[in-house]
């Protein structure tokens, strides 16, 4: 070969090595921010289970301070017992539309344990359904939150 054709192989050899380059820097930095965007995603979809979550409990522990009130002949607080109710139902639906079946369905029992206890004064907010389902929620929440943390021995 004389110089001029291997300049030009050389020449082209470079263009390609700088094409490929370039390519493999650009899938590289996709690949990255692609990552980024996923973590960035499940991050603020935890924030959003964790703040239904939150709700939820706040709600449950309002009607749980009702019962526990009424168990230990307390009067109870001003508010209406409807609207602490209310208050319930509508936390669960927040759970309901951020988190999984799991979580949604733990939370849908535990509001029917809590409002079946809130309208019979019977049982006085005695109730080893009332526990398991709390610690079933409990554990779904736990599991929901990612915690990767044991099961609590309750």
């Amino acid at each position: 070969m004389d110089g001029v054709t291997d300049g030009t192989v050389l020449a082209l050899i470079g263009v390609l090595l700088g094409t490929a380059g370039t390519l493999i820097g650009q899938h590289l930095a996709n690949r990255v921010e692609v990552q980024r965007d996923h973590r960035h995603r499940a991050d603020v979809a935890r924030a959003e289970r964790k703040e239904a979550i939150s709700g939820y409990l706040k709600a449950v522990q309002r009607v749980e301070l009702i019962l526990d009130r009424r168990k230990l002949d307390m009067p109870t607080l001003d508010d209406p017992e409807d609207v602490k109710l209310h208050d319930l139902w509508l936390a669960k639906k927040a759970v309901e539309l951020v988190c999984s079946a799991q979580a949604a369905q733990a939370a849908h029992d535990y509001t029917v344990v809590l409002h079946a206890l809130m309208r019979n004064e019977s049982e006085r907010g005695r109730s080893p359904v009332k526990r398991e389902r709390r610690e079933a929620f409990m554990e779904v929440a736990r599991d929901e939150l990612e915690s990767g943390r044991a099961r609590i021995r309750r």
